[in-house]
């Protein structure tokens, strides 16, 4: 269980030097898209099990239940909320923050009409979990470009730097608190949803503890 201990996000040989690198080497860039391709794979097959939303989802419903705000706008809400909490954690926007909207939700709408769709409780759980997986993987690959997180990853970096603990404990931390918060306000909870907050946070540390022990050569003491 080593990779729950991994405290930060490992520095490689594409990781680039600084956030604000908008002409980045062809492979630091392809891990960024490969890495995002991954995550959004991971989103769409959670989508797609039918099994629960993610907690941010529950979140933003949960706020529309008690605004009166659409769901689409509820979710652009939170999502301004999360970026404005990166000022006092000092976390930097980059390329791959603004490619994460985009990719992500390409590659969602892509491959969700090719993804099944069970129907079976034991099917849906599998396929959640499996999504779980990608996401974390994802992740891994696409921090350590480092060229900006997406606003819930800026979230957890930022947290992760301020207070020193794992990243699997911050980032599990983070989806318990947004899946409770949108309960409490009338948000929908399934197992997926339960799955996702509580199995995100060790996926995405072992995602980043792969990419670090494949590279290892290559790697540079992290930060």
């Amino acid at each position: 269980m080593k990779f729950l201990t991994v405290r930060a996000v490992p520095t490689v040989s594409w990781s680039s030097s600084h956030p604000h690198n908008f002409a980045p080497p062809l492979v630091t860039l392809v891990f960024l898209l490969v890495g995002l391709s991954i995550f959004g794979i991971g989103e769409a097959l959670l989508v797609a099990a039918g099994a629960g939303v993610s907690p941010w989802t529950v979140l933003a419903q949960g706020l529309g239940t008690q605004t009166g705000m659409s769901i689409g706008w509820a979710t652009f809400v939170v999502s301004v909320a999360v970026l404005l909490l990166w000022i006092p954690l000092k976390q930097i926007p980059g390329l791959g923050t603004v490619l994460n909207a985009i990719i992500i939700s390409a590659v969602i709408e892509l491959s969700l009409p090719y993804l099944p769709h069970p129907e079976q409780y034991l099917l849906q759980v599998s396929e959640a979990f499996l999504g779980v997986l990608c996401v974390g993987l994802g992740s891994g690959l696409y921090l350590t470009a480092r060229l900006g997180p997406g606003p819930r990853d800026g979230l957890m970096t930022g947290l992760q730097q301020v207070t020193g603990f794992p990243i699997a404990w911050v980032r599990t931390s983070l989806e318990i608190t947004a899946v409770t918060m949108g309960w409490l306000l009338g948000g929908t909870v399934g197992v997926g949803t339960l799955l996702f907050a509580f199995g995100i946070g060790p996926s995405v540390s072992l995602g980043l503890f792969a990419v670090s022990a494949a590279f290892a050569e290559n790697a540079q003491k992290s930060e």
